[in-house]
């Protein structure tokens, strides 16, 4: 396919991904005040929320729906992105491709869940502990689901590194001897990410840096998984 083709193709799916997003979108803001109450009950129950204009009360409806629309359409957009590839993939390798939509939907799930049932409860009580009797929270409804929302985006984005690893490792591009060998600079990189992608709190980042060296570990196994029996199906020389 010539590169324009390539090009035009590209908009065509970045176009039909965001028109899912704003599908989802509609359909999530006719519950936002539902999903904007289950993200609430994360924090402390007591916990105060307040806003300070008067659009604001609205714009966090909206940005709660555009939100949940994009984890709504997920798998859609993610077999979009799979699709756009696909013809430049071998045979093997488009088989591949339903299984790994498939697992990059769940992992983003298994992310979500695990940031929103463990990660953000204990963080807010860790970092609201600091309260005493001069010193109050009084935290936006903005800055609040602002502090949610990312790290729910985050651990969900994250935890898609097991099956990147497999993909890699099952075209060839990655192997467990370069991770292992690469582990210390790793693990450098982890902190530096989880610096730029968390709130600005050194215990966030932690929380965050703490699972992306797990799944770093993780990968390592994928990878170790795939590649070994790749090479048990090689003729022996």
């Amino acid at each position: 396919m010539p590169f324009l083709d390539h090009l035009e193709e590209l908009r065509w799916t970045i176009l039909r991904s965001l028109l899912g997003i704003l599908i989802g979108a509609i359909i999530c803001y006719i519950f936002s005040r539902q999903i904007v109450t289950f993200l609430r009950g994360l924090g402390p129950k007591d916990l105060k929320l307040i806003f300070l204009s008067p659009t604001e009360g609205f714009m966090i409806y909206l940005k709660v729906a555009m939100f949940s629309g994009f984890v709504l359409a997920l798998p859609y957009v993610s077999w979009e992105f799979w699709r756009f590839i696909l013809p430049g993939l071998l045979d093997k390798e488009k088989k591949l491709v339903p299984p790994i939509v498939l697992f990059t939907v769940l992992c983003f799930a298994v992310g979500a869940v695990f940031a929103a049932t463990v990660i953000i409860p204990f963080g807010l009580n860790f970092l609201l502990g600091f309260q005493t009797d001069f010193l109050e929270a009084n935290i936006t409804i903005g800055k609040y689901l602002g502090f949610v929302v990312t790290l729910i985006l985050v651990f969900g984005t994250v935890f898609e590194l097991p099956v990147l690893a497999y993909f890699l490792s099952k075209v060839g591009i990655l192997t467990p001897e370069f991770l292992r060998s690469k582990r210390r600079y790793g693990i450098v990189i982890i902190f530096i990410v989880a610096a730029v992608l968390t709130p600005p709190d050194v215990f966030t980042q932690l929380l965050l840096a703490g699972p992306l060296i797990l799944l770093y570990e993780i990968s390592i196994f994928v990878s170790s998984a795939v590649v070994k029996k790749q090479r048990s199906k090689e003729p022996a020389g």
